[in-house]
């Protein structure tokens, strides 16, 4: 057919070298992961550029894989050629594939749930797999880099048309979506969709990864109020002090947001029950019944609340009663569910990062 001849005489003409475009899909992919995370703890919009780079990056990787199976898909479609290695190869295509395709449909306000998975985790979960299957896939078919593939003047445009098409067609899917009204044209800046209405009804019940405790009963609940502060202290549900209403934005990493009326205490107030911090503290973490955990500059933490009711209505189980953080700008996976301590450090916690994944298990 003269048309698809024309368009691979274009891509030859068009591909940069093998090893190049390789090497390319290595730190493009390692760019996405970065970017990807990073994402998670950005709930301001002065956070945009990591989500931009993450989106133009992402449809450069569309381009490079084209590229890519172009030059291997003999191996991979003939039998006959399959080496132990191969199974790799179509796993990681399969990850790469999974990937692209899901944040795709994602941009768009598509929202296929997968049992108790949105389609942005899903795509989380293609990406992560991706990753982990690029360094073995890599291993067994690592081509050191050579400078001359990276430091011509044919390299330099290819890539730079390749990020500046990346940038223009991530605003010509973003006109598309406005013109047309599609669900992603409500999407944050964050790529999270609306979730309408007040009160616990409203919004997802949602976990990280697998926090789940069994309900907790508010009569034998206690709050610590404990580290460095001048009197350590112990709160029953009826003795919180400090009561406020707060409207703040939960934008939660599962690809949704919500604007309510968050009612509880001050964590400024509860502090000073306990006497103030001393001289050593400078952050406060919030630790859940589960063990995980989070911590906030102290400074920042003072304009946080501690919430008992969402939209007017006393929080549900899964919202994280009988008592959840709440701090505007922040993700809602920082937004720690069922409080039952709160501490005053010296010092931040790396360790939470770790406790996140393994808190719920």
């Amino acid at each position: 057919m003269p048309g698809r001849e024309s368009a691979f005489r274009w891509l030859s003409k068009a591909e940069p070298p093998p090893r190049l475009v390789d090497w390319s899909l290595f730190v493009l992919i390692c760019v996405e992961v970065i970017t990807g995370f990073v994402s998670f703890t950005l709930g301001t919009p002065e956070g945009w550029p990591i989500f931009w780079i993450h989106r133009i990056v992402g449809l450069g990787l569309i381009v490079l894989l084209i590229f890519k199976l172009r030059r291997v898909r003999y191996r991979l479609l003939n039998r006959e050629q399959w080496q132990p290695s191969t199974l790799l190869s179509v796993l990681t295509t399969i990850a790469a594939g999974g990937a692209l395709i899901t944040g795709i449909v994602w941009v768009f306000g598509l929202d296929i749930r997968i049992s108790y998975w949105t389609l942005l985790s899903v795509h989380v979960g293609f990406g992560l797999a991706l990753f982990i299957l690029l360094i073995p896939h890599m291993w067994t078919r690592f081509h050191p880099p050579r400078r001359v593939d990276f430091t011509t003047r044919r390299a330099a445009l290819q890539y730079s048309g390749l990020l500046i098409g990346g940038a223009v067609v991530y605003r010509l899917q973003e006109a598309i979506n406005r013109r047309f009204a599609t669900p992603g044209a409500d999407r944050r800046f964050t790529g999270s969709q609306p979730r309408t209405g007040q009160g616990n009804g409203s919004f997802p019940v949602t976990s990280w990864v697998a926090d789940n405790p069994e309900p907790i009963d508010r009569e034998a609940w206690h709050l610590q109020i404990i580290g460095h502060v001048q009197q350590p202290i112990e709160l029953s549900y009826q003795e919180l002090t400090g009561q406020a209403d707060v409207d703040a934005l939960l934008d939660c990493t599962s690809g949704w947001y919500t604007e309510q009326t968050w009612g509880g205490y001050r964590v400024a107030d509860l502090l000073a029950a306990a006497g103030g911090e001393t001289a050593a503290g400078q952050w406060v973490r919030f630790v859940s019944v589960t063990g995980y955990r989070w911590s906030l500059p102290i400074d920042e933490a003072k304009e946080t609340i501690v919430a008992t009711h969402v939209g007017g209505e006393q929080l549900s189980h899964g919202h994280g009663a009988p008592l959840r953080l709440v701090a505007p700008g922040r993700r809602g996976f920082q937004w720690v569910k069922w409080v039952t301590r709160i501490e005053v450090r010296s010092e931040n916690d790396p360790a939470q990062w770790l406790v996140t994944l393994i808190s719920g298990f």
